[in-house]
């Protein structure tokens, strides 16, 4: 990873995107319209670690597809899909958990994640995140979306927050 990683024992929320972040950003669509997607289970492995750390970790996604919802069932974590406006959604989720913005992680990849990346304390970037949106994070992964991304984050903030 690269950045300040001491910016990581502020963290007590993560917010993760999904297509782009737990996915590789493509999408295996069948000719009857049913949409699929990859993601790693070793990023399962992460969030498990995130949970033992105490640190929940959330989805925010405007994709409406409901396998978001589906993998993050499987991950036991909290999901928005299908949100147009991932800001003002982020915004009222944190004010209902009584979490500052200063101690929230956003990981992000595209342009409909600009407004969380410039408002939460530690915006992080996957290594292949658009260029339009690499400006704004303060740490990026090594590893790209889809491929680890989502587990070199989570074991980062675990080991930051004194764990294995």
């Amino acid at each position: 990873m690269k950045g300040d990683l001491s910016l990581l024992r502020t963290v007590r929320f993560v917010v993760f995107d999904f297509d782009g972040v737990f996915t590789d950003n493509r999408v295996l669509v069948s000719q009857d319209g049913h949409e699929s997607v990859f993601c790693t289970r070793a990023d399962g492995i992460g969030i498990e670690g995130l949970r033992r750390a105490g640190i929940p970790a959330f989805i925010l996604s405007t994709e409406p597809n409901p396998v978001v919802q589906a993998r993050a069932r499987k991950l036991k974590i909290d999901c928005i899909h299908g949100c147009d406006d991932k800001w003002p959604e982020l915004e009222r989720i944190l004010g209902e958990k009584g979490v500052a913005t200063a101690s929230v992680a956003y990981v992000g990849n595209d342009v409909n994640d600009r407004e969380c990346l410039a408002h939460v304390g530690v915006p992080v970037c996957v290594a292949d995140a658009h260029p339009d949106v690499m400006p704004l994070a303060k740490l990026v992964t090594t590893a790209r979306g889809g491929y680890g991304a989502v587990r070199e984050l989570c074991d980062a903030i675990v080991r930051a927050h004194g764990g294995a």
